[in-house]
C-alpha cells in the first residue's frame, strides 16, 4: 500500500475511500467525504468510469473483465450522494494504488514471464553485450507490432489518477455544496509545473561523454541528474563523480550491472539490492533507477534510497508494459517514485526513428496542463551522434523557452524528493477565519484553492509577492 502518513484504515476494506484524495490535495480531511455503497465482490478486473477512465480493482456492482476491452462496465450510473456524502461502487484509494503500483500489470514483470519468454530474454541479454544499437533495435522492434492499439494505459500520456482524483473532490464539493476547497498547491514558490531531466550512463563512451553533456546542458541553464551503474559495464571515475558534483548536478545510481536480471526472482532481487545499497551509500547517491526500467515495486522496501526513478507513466515501448498512470511524484512506502513522464531518448531515436520534437512536445503540453512532472530520460551513450545531439539541444531551446514563459520549476529529483517530503506533512488550517499552510517547509509552500467549474475542476493559486519575478530554475 502507498505510504501515507494520515492513512486511516477502513472498515469495509483497506485504506479509506478518502486516503488519495486528501493526500494529493494535502486538503482538510472533511472536503472528501466518500464512502463504498455496499460490499466489494472479491474478483479484481477492469471496469469503465465514464467514456474516458479505465481503472483496474473491485467494485460493488456491475462486472470487472480480466482483460481491456470495449464493452467494460461503466460504474459511473452507480454513483449516489447521502446528504453530503458521495456514496462511490469503488474505493479509489484502492483503485489509484493499483493503478500507480501497476498491479494490473503483474502479468509483465520480469519474474512472472513463462519459461519460454524467460529463457528468449535470458538469450537476449547474454549477446546484447556483442550487439551494436543497429542491431539490437532491430531485435527490439520486432515486439512493438499492435503497440499503438494499446487502450490502456492511454497513448502518448496517461492522467487516470489525476482524472480520478480531481473527480472524486468535485463530486464531494457538489455533494457539500461547497465552492471552493483549499489545499497545499503541488509545487514551491508557486510554480506550475516540474521539469526534471537525467542521464543513464550505459557504457565507457557514455561515460567519456558526460563532462560535454554537463557543459551542453549548462548552456541552457540547466542542470541534470547522471545515473551510473556501479559493475560490469565500466569502472566509474571518481574524478567524473567530484566533477557532477561540483557543477551542482547530482549523481544516483543505475542497477547493478545491466544485465536485465536484477528482478528475475525474489532472491535474486534481495541478494543483488544489498550490493547496491552498497553503492549508494559509497557515492552517496539518494536516487535510484533499475536498468531498461525493469521493475517490481512490490520488492522495493528492500532499496535504501530516498527516492526511485524506474516507473514510466505509459509503458507500450519498452521491454515491461504497464505504466503508473500518473504524472506526479508518489510513495511507495517510504521510497518516493519519480516516475518517468516522457519517452525515452533511445525509444524516440532508435525504435521510433524518430528525430523531431513533436512526440516529446505533445506529452510536455499534456502533463502541463495537469500541473504535472515533466521527467526526461536522455542517455549521453545515444546523444553523442550529431542528429541525436541537435534534437537534444532543440529539446533544451524549447525548454528554455517555457522556462521564459510559464511559472516552471526545473529541479534535480533530489530536490523534488525533498519537497514531497516536506509537502506531505504540510496541512491547510483555519486560524480566525484564514486559511494558512502549517508544516515543515511551509515557508516555500503556496494556498491554492480548488473550484468547481460545471463538470470539471479548476486551480486558483496565491501567488506570493516573494514568487513576482522569480527566475524559476
Amino acid at each position: 500500500m502507498i505510504l501515507n502518513p494520515h492513512t486511516e484504515r477502513s472498515p469495509m476494506r483497506g485504506p479509506a475511500a478518502n486516503t488519495a484524495v486528501i493526500s494529493h490535495y494535502r486538503c482538510p480531511d472533511h472536503f472528501a467525504d466518500l464512502k463504498l455503497n455496499g460490499q466489494l465482490c472479491d474478483d479484481t478486473g477492469y471496469f469503465q468510469f465514464g467514456k474516458d477512465m479505465i481503472c483496474y480493482g473491485q467494485t460493488t456492482t456491475g462486472f470487472r473483465a480480466i482483460r481491456v476491452k470495449r464493452s467494460l462496465y461503466d460504474v459511473l450510473s452507480d454513483v449516489t450522494t447521502d446528504g453530503a456524502s458521495v456514496l462511490l461502487p469503488f474505493n479509489p484509494t484502492d483503485v489509484i494504488d493499483n493503478l500507480r503500483l501497476e498491479r494490473y500489470a503483474k502479468d509483465f514483470s520480469p519474474s512472472a514471464l513463462n519459461p519460454w519468454m524467460k529463457s528468449l530474454r535470458n538469450a537476449y541479454y547474454f549477446l546484447r553485450p556483442l550487439m551494436k544499437v543497429n542491431v539490437r533495435k532491430h531485435v527490439q522492434r520486432s515486439r512493438l507490432d499492435g503497440w499503438r492499439n494499446i487502450r490502456f494505459p492511454r497513448w502518448p500520456v496517461d492522467t487516470t489518477v489525476e482524472n480520478l482524483i480531481e473527480q472524486m473532490l468535485l463530486w464531494s464539493m457538489k455533494a457539500k455544496g461547497v465552492d471552493r476547497v483549499p489545499f497545499v498547491w503541488f509545487w514551491p514558490d508557486a510554480a506550475e509545473s516540474c521539469i526534471v531531466i537525467t542521464h543513464d550512463v550505459e557504457a565507457e563512451t557514455g561515460q567519456s561523454f558526460c563532462s560535454e553533456l554537463m557543459n551542453i546542458d549548462d548552456s541552457f541553464g540547466l542542470k541534470s541528474s547522471f545515473q551510473l551503474i556501479p559493475e560490469g559495464r565500466y569502472k566509474i571515475s571518481t574524478q567524473l563523480v567530484q566533477a557532477i558534483r561540483d557543477r551542482g548536478f547530482e549523481v544516483g545510481i543505475q542497477d547493478l550491472n545491466h544485465d536485465g536480471h536484477l528482478f528475475r526472482d525474489k532472491e535474486e532481487f534481495l541478494r543483488r539490492a544489498e550490493r547496491i545499497n552498497q553503492y549508494g551509500e559509497a557515492y552517496r547517491a539518494r536516487g535510484f533507477r533499475a536498468a531498461v526500467l525493469y521493475r517490481n515495486q512490490d520488492w522495493y522496501d528492500a532499496l535504501h534510497f530516498s527516492f526511485d526513478m524506474s516507473v514510466p507513466n505509459v509503458a507500450h515501448l519498452d521491454p515491461q508494459r504497464g505504466g503508473c498512470c500518473t504524472v506526479m511524484p508518489y510513495f511507495i512506502d517510504d521510497i518516493l517514485e519519480i516516475p518517468v513522464t516522457t519517452t525515452q531518448d533511445y525509444m524516440l531515436f532508435h525504435l521510433l526513428s524518430d528525430y523531431y520534437l513533436d512526440l516529446w512536445t505533445a506529452q510536455i503540453d499534456a502533463i502541463l496542463k495537469k500541473n504535472g512532472l515533466v521527467s526526461f530520460i536522455v542517455h549521453p551513450d545515444y546523444v553523442i551522434e550529431q542528429r541525436a545531439r541537435h534534437t537534444y539541444c532543440d529539446l533544451l531551446g524549447y525548454l528554455q523557452q517555457l522556462k521564459s514563459s510559464e511559472r516552471l520549476w526545473f529541479a534535480l529529483p533530489g530536490e523534488v524528493d525533498q519537497w514531497w517530503r516536506s509537502r506531505s506533512k504540510m496541512n491547510v488550517v483555519c486560524n480566525n477565519g484564514q486559511w494558512e499552510i502549517e508544516g515543515p517547509g511551509a515557508e516555500r509552500a503556496v494556498l491554492a484553492f480548488a473550484k468547481a467549474a460545471g463538470d470539471h475542476l479548476e486551480y486558483e493559486v496565491d501567488v506570493p509577492l516573494r514568487a513576482v519575478g522569480t527566475a524559476w530554475k
